[in-house]
């Protein structure tokens, strides 16, 4: 018998000054039996950094041709794709032919540093791709914030990433690996 997922809830109020976007978001995340608490929470982190009216959580690990999180257009077409943790780079170099605008979220600790030390060539060359890594220690952190049912609020300034949520506020800023463009 298969596993199920597990569904969790999550009241999202994000603030991005840097982009000028405020809004609360009422979230389901459905977290695979193979995924952690890391993983669902950057997840949710990278929600909080892209967020939009279009934004929506793909099926994620369960489906290797759509992205973690996606934003369409009325017509269907693909606006945003993004990738979490340290994907396979033909399937980035797919996604930057199918998306407008393509983030990789890497987060792993040194895994980041090798990974893109091998993809690093073949991904430079591509226009429509923004990379940037979550340290370690923040990662981490927000696993711990993971709960069944979740309030959460994410501000975003001057680069500077602030998570407050059970009483806990974590702090960090993104690493740029390639800028978009």
């Amino acid at each position: 018998m298969a596993l199920r997922a597990t569904i969790f809830k999550a009241e999202l109020a994000v603030a991005d000054i840097d982009r000028g976007y405020y809004a609360d978001h009422s979230l389901t995340i459905a977290r695979h039996p193979s995924e952690t608490d890391e993983r669902m929470m950057v997840r949710v982190l990278a929600f909080a950094l892209h967020a939009s009216e279009r934004l929506e959580f793909g099926r994620g690990i369960s489906a290797e041709d759509e992205p973690d999180l996606w934003a369409r257009d009325l017509t269907g077409a693909i606006d945003h794709w993004i990738e979490l943790g340290l994907p396979d780079e033909r399937e980035v170099r797919k996604a930057c032919g199918r998306a407008d605008a393509v983030d990789v979220i890497a987060y792993g600790g040194r895994a980041v540093d090798l990974w893109w030390e091998g993809v690093r060539k073949s991904l430079e060359r591509q226009e429509r791709l923004a990379v940037r890594e979550i340290p370690p220690e923040a990662s981490k952190a927000l696993a711990g914030l993971a709960d069944r049912s979740m309030n959460l609020q994410v501000t975003i300034q001057d680069g500077h990433i602030s998570i407050t949520g059970h009483d806990t506020s974590i702090g960090t800023e993104l690493r740029v690996l390639k800028e978009r463009g």
